[in-house]
């Protein structure tokens, strides 16, 4: 009977189209993180100076702690929403909508960041045609060297990139894919051939003894350091739309978590090797490019190569961008945490349009206002930092609470490290370690982030104050609670989630186990067959 109920409700309802492969999954993940790198590279180094790969190290391993988080999260509840339906699970309606509000900071600033970084590295080329991309800036009023043609290339592309994610997750993905390959093989390549032709260890040695920065400049570096890993949670957000996805998502989300963690480690070791932190400093716009052309016989090529590798990466990026936005507004419309507008689904190509298209104009809007700023990429990384610290701690809190408020769900994946903890209705719950150490170290880098960026602890509070206003209006108009939760049955939520993934198998494993514990209840199951 309940069965027969999941898979009718699972018919009823206007679904997303399963069109993500395994290749695929990996290649959303990548193509959000690995292009971090080539924004975060510069930034890092000139604050962390000579200390830069420790920096880079520090800040990786509390990623590494996060992507296991997600992992084991997106496996679990494969649907569209990524963090914001964790905590909306696992905390409730008000902080399920304050993670919500987080992650679409940060995914609109990836929007941004990565269309305007895209873009640079395409400028790259301009001197080729006898111009510079300093031509093109004017004074607008109190405003200062606004660089029209940047600012009108990077509005061009997210249109572009709306277009395309109202197409179709599978055109979509496929953009993604084929240069997902070709970027991953290229930037491997850079730090590979910068080892073997010119790196010198006894430069970076120097610089780490002679040119390590004091301690609040290098925590400074540190914070700036966790843009090189935000995006794994872009894999969660196509979770809805992934084939057998508690197949899939673990073994690209490890792959990509080792593989992104060995890269920006890698870029950094080599680059300290090859050129003191003072020329990164300098080159913060195109600091891949420049390095690539100071490898002894490749330089020649490897420069234009490398800055075509960044606009290239960083575009698909700024497309992951698009889609984590437009799914993660999606989820929270069907949860009545926004308006229903944003859940409308295409009829022709079944994505989320509205969602696609209306965070589209916010990421637009935010673009010109960054580009009035004196520096339109530290105005965004700063805010980059913001939405994914704040985020990434709900995140985890969330993960700790669903192992004790839903231990039924089959996890496909579990985050090492676990203690096991019986409590007195005779139950067993694996309290995750890695789930405490995370929040510290997420922790640490948002207080980071909110003693030394300016910008972040002022536009990123606002941002969620704004975010807060409308949402206790929307509950206050629609008569739903203002700061509790909307009464849901999670476990039928759950059947029907893993019936939807075509999951069989731990949809079986998922009712067995809720039979057990209404027999050690003592209280009749409704997953009983025929009752």
């Amino acid at each position: 009977m309940a069965s027969a109920q999941a898979v009718s409700v699972a018919a009823e309802r206007v679904e997303l189209r399963r069109d993500v492969t395994i290749w695929g999954s990996y290649t959303w993940g990548y193509a959000d993180v690995g292009a971090d790198i080539y924004v975060a590279l510069g930034l890092v180094i000139g604050a962390a100076q000579g200390g830069a790969p420790l920096a880079f190290a520090l800040a990786g391993l509390v990623y590494i702690m996060v992507g296991l988080a997600f992992t084991e999260l997106a496996s679990a509840y494969p649907v569209a929403g990524g963090g914001q339906y964790y905590s909306l699970r696992g905390l409730g309606d008000f902080w399920g909508f304050t993670a919500g509000a987080a992650l679409l900071l940060d995914y609109t600033i990836d929007i941004a960041l990565f269309a305007s970084a895209s873009t640079g590295y395409l400028n790259f080329f301009l001197p080729y045609f006898g111009v510079h991309i300093n031509d093109f800036a004017v004074n607008l009023g109190p405003f200062a060297n606004v660089n029209l043609l940047w600012l009108g290339e990077t509005v061009v592309m997210i249109t572009v990139l709306r277009w395309l994610n109202v197409r179709g997750i599978r055109e979509s993905s496929m953009v993604n894919e084929v240069i997902g390959l070709v970027d991953l093989i290229l930037e491997m390549s850079i730090v590979v051939f910068g080892f073997v032709l010119a790196w010198k260890p006894e430069l970076l040695v120097q610089q780490w003894k002679t040119q390590f920065p004091p301690l609040n400049q290098f925590m400074y570096g540190f914070s700036l350091a966790i843009i090189s890993f935000v995006g794994l949670e872009s894999i969660s957000q196509a979770a809805q739309e992934t084939r057998r996805p508690a197949t899939v998502i673990p073994r690209t989300s490890i792959a990509l978590i080792f593989t992104v963690f060995i890269l920006a480690l890698g870029f950094s070791t080599v680059g300290l090797g090859i050129l003191p932190w003072q020329e990164f400093k300098a080159h913060e716009a195109d600091p891949i490019a420049y390095l690539a052309s100071h490898i002894p016989y490749l330089g020649i090529v490897a420069g234009p190569f490398a800055a075509f590798l960044g606009a290239t990466i960083l575009f698909i990026s700024s497309n992951t961008g698009v889609m984590g936005d437009s799914r993660l507004i999606f989820s929270m419309s069907h949860f009545k945490l926004v308006s229903p507008w944003f859940s409308h689904v295409h009829p022709k190509y079944h994505t989320p349009s509205n969602a696609i298209i209306g965070f589209g104009w916010v990421g637009i809007a935010l673009t010109i206002v960054s580009f009035l700023t004196p520096s339109v990429l530290d105005t965004l990384a700063n805010l980059y930092a913001f939405g994914a610290t704040f985020g990434y701690m709900i995140v985890f809190v969330s993960l700790i609470r669903l192992r004790f408020a839903d231990p039924y769900t089959p996890r496909p994946y579990k985050v090492p490290g676990n203690v096991k903890w019986r409590r007195k209705d005779g139950s067993v719950v694996e309290v995750p370690v890695i789930g405490f150490l995370g929040l510290l170290g997420v922790g640490s880098i948002f207080a980071t982030v909110i003693i030394t960026h300016d910008i972040g602890r002022v536009a990123g509070p606002a941002w969620l104050a704004v975010c807060i206003g409308y949402y206790l209006v929307f509950r206050k108009r629609n008569g739903l609670p203002l700061f509790g939760s909307v009464k849901r049955d999670w476990e039928q939520e759950q059947v029907d989630v893993l019936t939807r993934a075509e999951e069989f198998e731990l949809l079986e494993e998922y009712k067995q186990a809720l039979i057990r514990r209404d027999r050690r209840l003592g209280v009749p199951s409704r997953w009983v067959e025929g009752a």
